[in-house]
């Protein structure tokens, strides 16, 4: 068993008691077995972090590896021309290496930027080259391929019958779920209400009862596609949902921006998650969540950046600034805190997932899922009498962290990501996005 030792950091716990210490951490195989100042516990391999701070590593609860590949190449259009004009016509393009090279080349950011764990939403074929990627980076994830049985303007090549969008879920949750010693699980992705028939979701929610993983979905993020729910279903998102028996512990809802009284209490009782992505809410001009609500009514809410095409980043960062940004503007300055903020990035998003109990806080007996920031720059000082969460969430910025271990190990040291050849990734990115515009036309 492998054992890391970082000493003296500046611990952000984010434990329950939200204590900050300074001290050593010692990890054993995959986990915190040890937490205090001079430890002395042999180790394989010894960070020195005097002068950093250690936290948690942040958990995006909504994140589409498959389209980083397409930055730049949908902006500033709303949500549903975004996806009927750019995005569908390009994942209808995608082949198992263009799949597989925009995973890579999202992962890469998202490790650099301190993320560890994500919940992915992939296209409707090549899964298997989003999990390879992910496998192989030593990022923790959630993911599963998106299901659209239904939607006359979807491309042919994103239309399925229902029968093989279950069956293909069950074959890729059977192959994937539980691999690379548990770092990767199976989520059922319907893609949302408007490209989903009714016999597809219901198909879901059996199976998401019967393996016992997520249901994640997008849900009430646009007006229009509200208006398109109710003229073919007769009820709003989240009233419909749960009269098919899909709004439970199970489901995560991406966006839950418009949101009525009844669908809030809906999503309180049923015990439903929802993900916040405001860079994207506000890029497509969706809206703002009602995220304090949330909180105050005790649903869990996490954090996501979305796509790379509807954002252009997947930077945690900047997600945290703009979730307590675009709040107090209507709530006033005291509402969404940083210490609240950076809660929602990390414990927030662990129990989004479930995973409460592995990840999320620095923690003995915890998955060692961790990031070392490098505060000592002009954006972060002065540090004297630092209050450290708002160092985190309004100061810091991504190119300040320097150190991610997922699952005990070192992904990245020094600011150089250690799973992903990172020359070789971008040339490949250019390489296959060539070619995949060549296969549209």
């Amino acid at each position: 068993m492998s054992s890391v030792l970082i000493r003296d950091a500046v611990i952000v716990t984010m434990n329950g008691e939200g204590e900050i210490v300074r001290g050593d951490v010692y990890i054993e195989g995959n986990r915190i077995s040890a937490i205090g100042p001079g430890l002395r516990q042999e180790a394989d391999q010894v960070i020195e972090a005097v002068g950093k701070v250690l936290l948690p590593g942040f958990v995006q609860t909504h994140i589409h590896l498959c389209q980083t590949l397409f930055r730049g190449r949908a902006d500033d259009l709303e949500l549903i021309d975004w996806l009927r004009e750019r995005i569908w016509p390009l994942e209808a393009a995608h082949s198992e290496g263009s799949v597989y090279i925009s995973a890579l080349l999202g992962i890469g950011e998202l490790i650099r930027g301190g993320t560890t764990t994500i919940l992915d939403m992939e296209t409707v074929h090549h899964t298997d080259s989003a999990f390879r990627a992910i496998e192989a980076s030593g990022i923790r994830a959630i993911a599963g391929k998106v299901m659209m049985d239904h939607g006359s303007e979807v491309p042919l090549a994103l239309q399925e019958k229902t029968e093989d969008s279950l069956r293909e879920s069950v074959r890729l949750l059977e192959k994937w779920h539980g691999a690379a010693e548990g770092r990767i699980q199976y989520a059922f992705c319907p893609r949302f209400v408007v490209s989903c028939t009714e016999e597809l979701l219901v198909g879901v929610r059996d199976l998401s009862e019967k393996y016992g993983v997520l249901v994640h979905t997008h849900a009430s993020e646009n007006r229009e596609e509200i208006a398109i729910v109710e003229a073919e279903r007769g009820h709003r998102n989240v009233v419909y949902l749960d009269r098919i028996g899909l709004a439970g512990p199970n489901l995560v809802l991406a966006h839950s921006i418009w949101l009525d009284d009844e669908e809030k209490r809906i999503i309180r009782e049923r015990g439903v998650k929802v993900t916040h992505c405001p860079a994207s809410n506000l890029k497509l001009a969706s809206g703002v969540a009602e995220v304090p609500a949330l909180l105050e009514a005790g649903i869990p809410v996490g954090l996501g950046a979305d796509g790379a095409p509807c954002n252009n980043n997947l930077n945690m960062f900047q997600e945290m600034r703009l979730a307590a940004f675009v709040q107090k503007v209507k709530h006033g300055p005291t509402v969404m805190n940083a210490r609240s903020v950076l809660r929602m990035a990390t414990m927030g998003g662990a129990e989004v997932l479930g995973m409460q109990g592995e990840i999320g806080s620095v923690e003995v007996g915890k998955l060692a899922d961790l990031q070392l920031l490098d505060l000592e720059e002009f954006h972060a000082f002065p540090s004297y009498d630092a209050d450290w969460y708002s160092r985190i969430v309004y100061a810091a910025q991504a190119g300040d962290v320097d150190t991610v271990l997922v699952d005990g190990r070192v992904v990245m040291e020094g600011k150089n990501v250690l799973t992903i050849d990172k020359k070789r990734t971008l040339e490949e990115a250019d390489r296959e996005l060539r070619e995949l515009l060549a296969r549209i036309g």
